[in-house]
């Protein structure tokens, strides 16, 4: 497998181009007066006009002080970039907690770093690493943050983060809905200090929130919204969307937005590329409304871009937004004005799914309307995440019935569900808790372990294929089955798709040739290396939802220059299966075609391809004339 050049030059070098201390001897940024305008509406929209300039004069400071720690060369790449050339073919995240991987020797982080270095041997395709919170917490494992500007020691140091930034790129976490009950401005606003107050979300009386707003508040849990503190002048009811632990910050109060911008550009200097919202719909909570994706949530995430696109170009937004797709994606906005990548979170219960009933007409029809808003906007294609397969992308896509199913399938996978609340019908589904390798395999049946490997992988290479970024999480990418003892040891059901693993472990599984995580390297390593090394996999290239068969799952893909096509094509089922195609429908005059993963070729036949799919096969299609005049292309330019 050939090395594949981990993270772009550009980000590394703005990454490495800030000082740790503002030199103030460097010309003062001159922020242009559309941007400040620009700005300034933001602020007034949310706080009106007094109260925006008052906040204005410090917006602009945190820019100014952030743009006095650039160095030449990181002003030199700025110049130089553009963003639709943001993302390419070559991206790909891995997404894992700081101390996934332990050993003895060393810290979390560096055994993160070693393991890395490692899988770089054996598949070395992942460009990004999204590191999940690595800063010191309270609870909700690592989601419920003390100090949002440091790093927690039980993980490593900053130098450790840096580290792994000059080898790849970075996605930090940005928890900015939610504060530990234990952080210092949470505690400060309980010991009555007046530079905090407001800081939360808070009530007088429990009785304050009525029942009527009760019944309209939308959140992901079931515990109740309100938690009680004691404070220096009595005690208090705060707005608690996910934990009583986790205490909402209230942005009607400037100072909370501009100490959250503040943090932003820390990251931004830190090495951050691309900083990931978590929870933002949940951002801005007015009386009378369900608190979720509101329009001042909206505008928030408006300035965070506007900050960034003068501040720090390269950096992009992820919206983190488990809600139902329409909701999803309209943080996109525009496609010029809010995140720049959102998370996919319709894909992996589709996906899951499909391999399920063995039937992909759902996925297919819902994937027949993807789309971007502008060449500068993207899908992060995940199948799992740290907290298991989300439910809310599915509603108004699959029935309800279906839903059930799914969730009844996945059970006998030995998955947890978690539920929210919701006024007047209960408890309702909102997480399948699970890791991918068991939601798709079961412990029970007597099945061959490269049978299982390969429905795997089938799986995976669907996320692979759609337009956008592929995201693997960790134990997703090693195939971990679920830890059940651990979650019924911690009581939290998402446990069980948080196993920490051994260095040592993963290392001898890694070469032990047979193992399930050999196996699946080998297998999975294909696809994602033929991912990393077609521009037809571009996220500005074009994507093409066939209906072939409800057996397979089948799109073409297109270069954004038009010159490079490939065919993925998926069995979703357990039994072998048969699909035709005809060349000219596809607007393709090649009549031969050649399968990149099995090395196999296909030739039109009176003008039909035909062809034949093992279970759970994958075919990546490309047409032969293609493929010759890329190696004479490639041989002109050697000479």
């Amino acid at each position: 497998m050939a090395t594949i050049l981990n993270g772009h030059k550009m980000n590394r070098m703005m990454n490495r181009g800030y000082d740790s201390d503002p030199d103030f001897r460097r010309p003062v940024l001159d922020i242009p007066v559309d941007r400040e305008e620009r700005f300034f509406k933001r602020l007034r929209f949310l706080y009106g006009m007094r109260e925006a300039r008052r906040a204005m004069p410090e917006l602009l400071r945190l820019i100014k002080v952030h743009h006095a720690h650039k160095r030449e060369e990181c002003l030199r790449a700025e110049t130089g970039f553009h963003p639709k050339n943001r993302f390419s073919e070559r991206d790909m995240i891995l997404i894992t907690y700081g101390d996934m991987i332990r050993a003895e020797e060393r810290s979390p982080l560096a055994a993160l770093t070693n393991f890395l270095s490692a899988l770089r041997h054996r598949a070395p395709v992942f460009n990004t690493i999204h590191i999940l919170p690595f800063f010191p917490y309270s609870s909700d494992r690592g989601f419920s943050v003390v100090d949002y500007r440091s790093v927690d020691p039980r993980l490593g140091s900053w130098d450790d983060i840096v580290r792994i930034g000059s080898t790849f790129r970075l996605m930090f976490d940005g928890v900015f809905n939610h504060a530990s009950s234990r952080s210092v401005p949470i505690q400060e606003m309980l010991s009555g200090n007046p530079e905090y107050r407001d800081y939360a979300i808070t009530f007088k009386s429990k009785d304050e929130l009525t029942t009527e707003q009760r019944k309209i508040v939308r959140r992901p849990r079931t515990n109740d919204i309100l938690t009680m503190f004691y404070t220096l002048d009595g005690p208090i009811w705060a707005w608690t969307t996910f934990s009583p632990d986790q205490i909402d910050l209230n942005y009607r109060n400037p100072r909370v937005l501009l100490s959250v911008i503040e943090t932003l550009l820390l990251y931004v200097r830190k090495g951050a590329d691309l900083i990931r919202l978590d929870a933002v719909t949940y951002f801005w909570w007015e009386s009378g409304t369900s608190g979720a994706n509101l329009e001042q949530t909206h505008e928030i995430i408006k300035l965070f871009r506007d900050v960034l696109d003068i501040a720090a170009p390269h950096v992009g937004l992820v919206t983190e937004t488990n809600v139902p797709y329409y909701e999803n994606i309209s943080y996109f906005g525009e496609g010029s004005d809010e995140a720049q990548v959102i998370y996919n979170f319709s894909l992996p219960p589709l996906v899951l799914h499909a391999f399920y009933r063995g039937d992909s007409t759902y996925l297919t029809r819902w994937s027949e309307t993807l789309a971007y808003p502008s060449e500068t906007s993207t899908y992060l294609n995940i199948l799992d995440t740290h907290d298991g397969i989300g439910l809310p992308g599915a509603q108004g896509i699959l029935p309800e019935e279906e839903i059930n199913f799914l969730i009844s399938r996945a059970r006998e996978h030995g998955a947890f569900i978690s539920y929210r609340s919701v006024e007047g019908k209960g408890p309702m589904p909102y997480e399948i808790n699970t890791t991918w390798y068991s939601a798709l395999n079961l412990d029970t049946v007597d099945e061959d372990r490269a049978f299982q490997v390969r429905r795997f992988v089938a799986s995976r290479s669907i996320a692979l294929a759609l337009r956008g970024i592929p995201g693997i999480y960790l134990h997703g990418l090693i195939g971990s089955r679920n830890d059940v003892q651990l979650a019924l040891r911690s009581k939290v059901k998402r446990d069980v798709n948080r196993a920490v693993i051994t260095e040592s472990y993963l290392a001898r599984m890694l070469v032990e040739p047979g193992s399930k995580l050999h196996r699946i390297i080998d297998h999975l390593g294909r696809l994602l290396e033929l991912r990393v090394s077609h521009r037809a996999f571009h996220p500005r290239g074009d994507q093409r939802v066939l209906s072939l068969s409800s057996d397979v799952f089948a799109l073409l893909r297109t270069s954004p220059e038009g010159d490079e096509h490939i065919l993925a094509v998926t069995n979703v089922t357990d039994r072998a299966s048969r699909v035709e195609f005809s060349c000219r429908d596809l607007g393709i005059e090649e009549t031969q075609w050649y399968d990149m993963m099995a090395g196999r070729g296909w030739t039109e036949r009176d003008g039909i391809v035909s062809i034949n799919l093992e279970p759970y096969d994958v075919l990546w299609l490309a047409p032969f004339g293609e493929l010759e005049r890329d190696i004479e292309s490639s041989q002109s330019a050697a000479e």
